[in-house]
Formats: structure tokens, C-alpha cells, sequence
């Protein structure tokens, strides 16, 4: 009785231990898996995600060297190199002449008009020491039929002293383009003309600079809707303490900006929206909300696919890396010929095969008490890559179509480059003053013509004509 007493005590510790190990069994694939999350999340970089280089700070991973083969090509400029250098002007402002003082014989002393001939040349490029052109505007009187008559001022001359269109183009174009905060526009201008040009009047030329650049938004505005492609992007930054969106529509021509509280539907179907009229190619990132919109046809940004494949890849991916060398093969390929690959058909069955692999080679969805199945990172890459197979695809097949996103990134890199110098925006109004202005220089670089001109000619309310595209 006593050996059958212990034998049953036995059983039941054997399986409570049993279901014990089996319950930290469970939680040790939960830890293990949480782990392996936390540890690719530490490993994220610029490379492999969706991070900045400039979040990396001093922890940047040390780049290896390129191996350097010996060229063949002389050191220095290569024939028709089109190079750009200072040149020599055939009218100078100034010529300073330099002749001998005495002779080294008779020791007698030379005058300007002796000298018989120029040797030689050098010129010398520099500014002008900086000084304010007052222009005063004068009202003159004439008599005629026994009355006074008094002519009128031009127009925007409306004040006893004013700044002109000049020095408040280069404000706003110093504020906007340069960051420069409004203080530190005071002390330029204080150094280098010595006039006190307060931060009230640079928040006033950035005002009436943003009301005259109406009808210019709406050219470019115009111009991206009648465009073959199309660029979208946004970001986020705050704005009288809350966060806002900047969103940007752009091609190689144009650059169009605006500031929307919200990042998503409402943003998207806000009257100063590009992409709920578009109806051409939409280059994006894959976020959902813009597949919503099918009035267009959508082509996805390979760079992005390209950092999450290379996440994968580091922890062992070998459909990931199957996927990448395709996508960069079929880049090369697309490219060679002319943006159009040959035997479209055996391209698009060696992209679903590397699909059917990664289904092979992705864990299945893990089961929890409550809510959906979770998927793995891969996983949910494959989804999107099966589902929005046409839009991965879609530079290859149609010349038109890029292989990035990168002119959209550009535009937005401005914004980030403005929140790291100011952080944020006070009120919503200079948020979409800065989104307008921004806009507009961005077009003016992309068409080659000069800012400060251009933006001096709206200030005098005349019209800037951008290139034809």
C-alpha cells in the first residue's frame, strides 16, 4: 500500500511538472521571439529601415573601404568635361594699373602716361562693400487750366520709408530656404548694412510674399496634375503644439507643399490635395491610404522594399536575398533597355516564384487569446509584395515609371532639415506660409531659374513664367 501511495504521488508530481515545463516551454518562444523583435529593432539602421542617417548619431556603422583599381584616365579634368570655373570678363568694373615706380638705371621716375604697353592681366572676383540704395519717390505739381495737378505714387510704394522688394526677397529667401530664424536675419543685416531690420518686418515679407505666390501655387499645382508621373510623400512636425502633416506632390519640374492637421483621408481629400484629382502614374511608399484613390495607377518606391528586404537578409532571409538581387537585376536590365525589359512574362513568373519560397520559408501566423493571428515582419513584407505585385513591378514594364520615390524624399528632406534648426512652427499660419514659399523655390531650383530674382519679381507683382515641360 505504501509503494502504491508513492508511485501515485510520483504520477501526479511527474505531471505537474509536465504541464510546468510545457507552460515555460510557452513563455520561453514568447521571450525568445520578443528578444529577437528588440534585437532587430537595435540593429536598424539607415541600411535596413526607414531611419535617417542623421538618427544613427556617433553609432553609425563603419562603411568598408571600396577596393580602388588604377585608372587609366590622366588626373584632372576629362576632355569635354563641361567644368566650371571662374573666367576672365571682357569689361571689368575697374582696372587697376601697375607699372614700374622708377628706372632701374637712371633711377628716374615713371608717370601713368609713359607706359607704352600692357604685359598682362590678372582679375581678381569680389563683392562690392555692401550699402543701401535709398530711391525717393517725389510727387510733382503741375498747374494747367488754372488747377494743381499731383501725380501718384507707383504701386507698393505706400509708406513715408519702406524696405524694398529686394531686401524682402532676400529675407524671406534667407528665413525659408536657409533657415535663418528671424533674429539672426536682424543681425546680418545689422553687420552688413547697418540697418535695423526688425523680425516683425521679415514675419511681414514672408506674409506678403505668401499672399502674391497664390496664383504660382496654383500654376504648379496644375502642371503636376497634367503630368505623366507623379511623386507623394509626408511628414510629420509639430505645429502650435500638436502634431500636423506636411505633404508633398512633385516631379523633376515642379514642387507643391501643403500642411494638413491630419496625415490620411481627411489630408488626402482636402481641397489643396493633389492625388484625389490625379489620374497618371502615383509613385509612393506603400502606405494604404493612397492605394485608396484608384483614379490613378500606383507605383511603389523600390528603395523602401530594398532597406526591409536587407532587414531580413541580416537575420538569415534567403528568400529576401533571392528578391533583392531580382529587383536590382531587373533595375539593370530595365536600364539597358531602355526602361523597358524584354520578355515581361519571364520576369513576372521569377517574382512569383521567389514569392512561393518566402510562403515556404515564413513561419505561419502565431495564434493569441485575443485579437488577429500575428504575422511575422517577413510575412507581412510578402503580403504587400503579392498584393501590390503590378505597383513593384511597374518600372520595369512602363518607361515613364522610376525605380525610387527619391524626388519625393528630397522634397520632404527640406522639412526635416527646417524642424532640426527650429523644432517646430508657433501657429498654423507661418507653417503654411513656409509650405508655400518652399514650394515654390523648390520648382525654381528644379526649372534652373534664379530664387532671388524670381522672388523679387513676385514681391513687384509681376509673374514668373516657368519652362516649358
Amino acid at each position: 500500500m505504501h509503494l502504491k501511495k508513492v508511485i501515485s504521488d510520483l504520477h501526479k508530481l511527474i505531471a505537474r511538472l509536465w504541464g510546468r515545463i510545457s507552460t515555460l516551454e510557452q513563455v520561453n518562444r514568447v521571450l525568445e521571439a520578443e528578444n529577437a523583435e528588440l534585437r532587430a529593432r537595435l540593429a536598424q539602421t539607415s541600411k535596413n529601415s526607414h531611419h535617417p542617417p542623421s538618427s544613427e548619431g556617433y553609432q553609425k556603422p563603419n562603411a568598408v573601404p571600396k577596393k580602388k583599381t588604377k585608372s587609366s584616365k590622366k588626373v584632372g579634368g576629362q576632355p569635354k568635361h563641361p567644368g566650371k570655373t571662374l573666367e576672365m570678363v571682357r569689361q571689368p568694373d575697374q582696372i587697376v594699373l601697375h607699372q614700374a615706380t622708377h628706372c632701374r638705371v637712371c633711377g628716374k621716375d615713371f608717370q601713368a602716361s609713359e607706359v607704352i604697353g600692357v604685359v598682362g592681366k590678372r582679375q581678381v572676383f569680389d563683392l562690392p562693400p555692401p550699402r543701401l540704395e535709398v530711391t525717393e519717390h517725389q510727387l510733382g505739381v503741375s498747374c494747367c487750366c488754372g488747377l494743381p495737378q499731383i501725380g501718384n505714387y507707383p504701386v507698393g510704394v505706400d509708406s513715408p520709408t519702406q524696405y524694398g522688394a529686394r531686401i524682402r526677397s532676400l529675407s524671406s529667401l534667407l528665413n525659408t530656404d536657409y533657415r535663418l530664424p528671424y533674429h539672426k536675419i536682424k543681425s546680418l543685416f545689422t553687420d552688413l548694412y547697418g540697418c535695423s531690420f526688425n523680425e516683425s518686418t521679415a514675419v511681414s515679407a514672408n506674409a506678403s510674399l505668401y499672399k502674391s505666390l497664390q496664383p504660382s501655387e496654383e500654376r504648379i499645382r496644375k502642371a503636376l496634375l497634367e503630368a505623366q508621373v507623379a511623386h507623394f510623400d509626408e511628414t510629420g512636425m509639430r505645429v502650435a503644439g500638436k502634431l500636423h502633416w506636411f505633404h508633398t506632390a512633385c516631379n523633376e519640374d515642379y514642387c507643391y507643399l501643403y500642411m494638413h492637421p491630419k496625415r490620411g483621408k481627411e489630408a488626402l481629400e482636402a481641397p489643396e490635395s493633389v492625388l484625389k484629382d490625379f489620374q497618371h502614374w502615383a509613385v509612393h511608399d506603400c502606405w494604404a491610404s493612397y492605394f485608396k484613390y484608384d483614379t490613378c495607377q500606383h507605383a511603389l518606391c523600390n528603395a523602401h522594399l530594398l532597406r526591409e528586404l536587407q532587414a531580413l537578409i541580416e537575420q538569415g532571409s534567403r528568400w529576401a536575398s533571392a528578391m533583392k538581387t531580382f529587383l536590382l537585376e531587373l533595375h539593370q536590365a530595365a536600364q539597358q533597355n531602355g526602361s523597358m525589359v524584354p520578355n515581361p512574362p519571364q520576369w513576372r513568373q521569377k517574382y512569383q516564384q521567389i514569392c512561393q519560397q518566402a510562403d515556404r520559408e515564413e513561419p505561419p501566423p502565431e495564434k493569441r487569446a485575443r485579437g488577429k493571428p500575428k504575422n511575422s515582419k517577413g510575412r507581412n513584407l510578402l503580403k504587400r509584395l503579392v498584393k501590390y505585385q503590378e505597383a513593384v513591378l511597374a518600372f520595369a514594364f512602363h518607361p515613364e515609371v522610376p525605380f525610387t520615390n527619391n524626388l519625393a524624399e528630397q522634397a520632404i528632406r527640406t522639412i526635416k532639415i527646417k524642424q532640426k534648426v527650429a523644432m517646430s512652427f508657433r501657429t498654423r499660419k507661418g507653417a503654411q506660409i513656409y509650405a508655400r514659399i518652399q514650394g515654390f523655390i523648390s520648382t525654381l531650383r528644379k526649372q534652373g531659374i534664379n530664387v532671388f530674382e524670381a522672388l523679387v519679381k513676385v514681391n513687384q507683382g509681376k509673374e514668373v513664367v516657368f519652362k516649358a515641360t
